[in-house]
């Protein structure tokens, strides 16, 4: 292996070119090659970087350590799985896949191949989550007995034209594997496991060009007993207006808010308090839409650290895995 970690990276839309940036800009990355179906991307491609329209043909010709899967959602599995099968570490985009079935074929191919899955959920990197996360681990909070999680966005026609698996069902999956998996990404996070879950999903605003929801709102136990209500819409008049996550426990309440969990928004807590921190300009802003916050450099280094340093995986298989357990259950009891 050599000194730099060597990316490749399949599907060259937005989140790949995000993935891009950071490669070419951490010193112990380096890009060796880019996929993507449409060579009309080869015309964006940043530096002097091969340009393959067959993934094939690139995991058997570029010298790669890792590669990055940036695909539509259905097609996460299979691109993960061709990469382990080749020999590199996968970084995985959001959501991991689109059922717990397709992720356990995905774990038992990077355990036939020793390697590793990096599930990416950048918004575990965001300050105010790191501080919320570390007063729960060191029992500040207490028995936490409630959890209000909102997550009111703006999705419009434009988002969904730019691409034809936008909003179907088969091959996007829905709200809450799409916009809103790295909330419930965030709840698992910081308060452990989902038993159970009872809502209701709904098309409002979107149903002539969409087969999947645009909002709902369910009821939720955790393993821990806390309850959890978690609300969700694409339809915040003309933008993003909310993503937060509220606990309410035994000593004190904190509200991490702003459009992208990017501010202690809300804390009354036993004892100190934590820092005020409010971080602006940091979303993944894509001109007609802005996504989660733009933490992929973090990304990244976990996986320079992990396969150079022996650091853990921020975010592994596993994980990624009951993610998507708690979204299939949360579908599933829904009507």
């Amino acid at each position: 292996m050599s000194q730099k970690v060597r990316f490749s990276i399949v599907g060259y839309g937005n989140i790949g070119r995000r993935h891009a940036t950071q490669i070419l800009q951490n010193p112990a990355a380096e890009l060796v090659a880019v996929c993507d179906v449409d060579e009309r991307k080869s015309g964006v491609l940043q530096g002097n970087v091969p340009f393959f329209r067959d993934l094939g043909e690139m995991l058997v010709d570029a010298e790669a350590d890792v590669l990055c899967v940036c695909t539509p959602n259905y097609l996460h599995e299979q691109h993960t799985i061709a990469a382990l099968d080749a020999g590199l570490h996968a970084v995985t985009e959001k959501p991991m896949a689109l059922s717990v079935t397709e992720c356990d074929n995905m774990i038992a191919a990077a355990k036939r191949n020793d390697r590793i899955i990096f599930a990416v959920k950048q918004n575990r990197y965001n300050p105010p989550v790191q501080e919320v996360k570390r007063l729960i681990a060191d029992g500040r909070l207490g028995k936490v007995y409630m959890i209000q999680v909102n997550c009111f966005w703006n999705r419009g026609d434009a988002y969904y034209a730019e691409g034809d698996w936008r909003g179907s069902r088969k091959k996007d999956g829905g709200c809450l594997f799409t916009q809103f998996s790295h909330f419930i990404d965030i709840l698992y996070y910081l308060n452990g496991p989902i038993k159970d879950a009872r809502g209701l999903i709904h098309n409002y605003a979107h149903q002539h060009n969409t087969e999947v929801e645009d909002t709902g709102s369910f009821v939720m136990r955790a393993t821990n007993g806390a309850t959890v209500s978690f609300s969700f819409t694409t339809c915040s008049y003309e933008k993003n207006m909310e993503g937060s996550i509220t606990l309410f426990a035994e000593n004190g309440t904190v509200k991490i808010g702003g459009q992208y969990l990017n501010t202690i928004e809300y804390q009354q807590l036993e004892g100190k308090s934590l820092p005020e921190i409010n971080i602006s300009a940091k979303s993944n802003d894509y001109g007609l839409y802005q996504g989660s916050m733009s933490n992929h450099d973090k990304v990244i280094q976990n996986v320079v650290d992990v396969l150079r340093h022996g650091h853990s995986v921020m975010t592994s298989a596993e994980e990624g895995r009951e993610v998507v357990r708690i979204i299939e259950m949360m579908y599933g009891g829904a009507r």
